[in-house]
């Protein structure tokens, strides 16, 4: 009998399973988040270094090289660095486990063959180490914004809610993209240009109001957009967030992380056979 034949594809499976392997998912991306530095001088430290170094390049190349400011008529390279660094997270988050996810089973073949391991807690695992990268980025960004401001905006609490659907909608892709890198390997070629062109799709470097209406409808098409917009508005303006576009934003993106985890349990019963 195949064991994977009764798999459930509820909604409270997808939470349960979370809930049940909680523990686990957190020993193996507290592991993960470890190993990564593991033998380097710096060790976990270097998980501070990498956004800010990022962060002085691409700020020198947009602000210095093309002169790209981020309100018409302000000068302030210091907003636009904030401004950017908030865009890098939100989509770096999105970024690493999409770009991760086609390698995921493929990657621990040894788990699959045992049936005991609960394999949807891979993507679980490959986003809780991002969110402890991600975490430390917003610490690096909340002493910089601190050092230019002197204080932080009190609506800064409302970000773990703006994060749930960015959350939610990686982790349907990231089921999505780890089943079907079982069966087509060519998924990983892809998904480095699709989370580029989410990248430049998206105001990581520029504000919306820059473009042209016409293609505002193209940009805001980009789930990240709307996360991007708002943790700028709470973060760096003290902005109460659009709590109707958030609500929108969960049911839409409550709606891809069950799709994303019904797939891969439909799909999961052929990994043995392909592996």
């Amino acid at each position: 009998m195949n064991p994977y034949s009764s798999v459930s594809i509820s909604p409270q499976q997808m939470l349960k399973s979370l809930i049940i392997n909680r523990r686990l998912i957190y020993q193996m991306a507290k592991r993960e988040v470890i190993g990564r530095y593991k033998g380097s001088v710096l060790g976990l430290a270097w998980s501070f270094f990498n956004p800010i170094i990022m962060l002085v390049v691409y700020t020198f190349v947009f602000s210095v090289v093309f002169k790209a400011r981020w309100q018409t008529g302000s000068d302030s390279k210091t907003e636009f660095a904030l401004a950017l660094f908030i865009g890098m997270i939100v989509h770096g988050l999105m970024a690493e486990c999409v770009n991760r996810a086609p390698g995921l089973i493929t990657g621990n073949i040894n788990y699959v063959k045992k049936v005991i391991f609960p394999l949807d807690i891979l993507p679980w695992i490959a986003m809780g180490a991002t969110l402890f990268h991600s975490m430390i980025s917003l610490a690096a960004w909340g002493l910089f914004f601190m050092v230019v401001n002197h204080s932080i905006h009190w609506t800064a609490i409302f970000l773990p809610v703006l994060f749930l659907p960015l959350i939610l909608f990686t982790m349907g892709l990231t089921w999505f993209l780890a089943s079907l890198g079982v069966y087509l390997r060519d998924v990983g070629q892809m998904t480095g240009v699709f989370t580029m062109v989410a990248m430049f799709m998206a105001p990581v470097f520029y504000p919306i109001s820059n473009l042209p209406e016409k293609y505002h409808p193209i940009i805001y098409a980009n789930p990240l957009t709307f996360i991007i917009e708002q943790s700028r508005a709470i973060l760096m303006w003290g902005q109460i967030p659009h709590w109707g576009g958030v609500g929108i934003s969960l049911l839409l993106s409550s709606i891809v992380a069950w799709l994303g985890y019904a797939w891969f349990q439909k799909t999961r019963r052929g990994f043995a056979d392909v592996l």
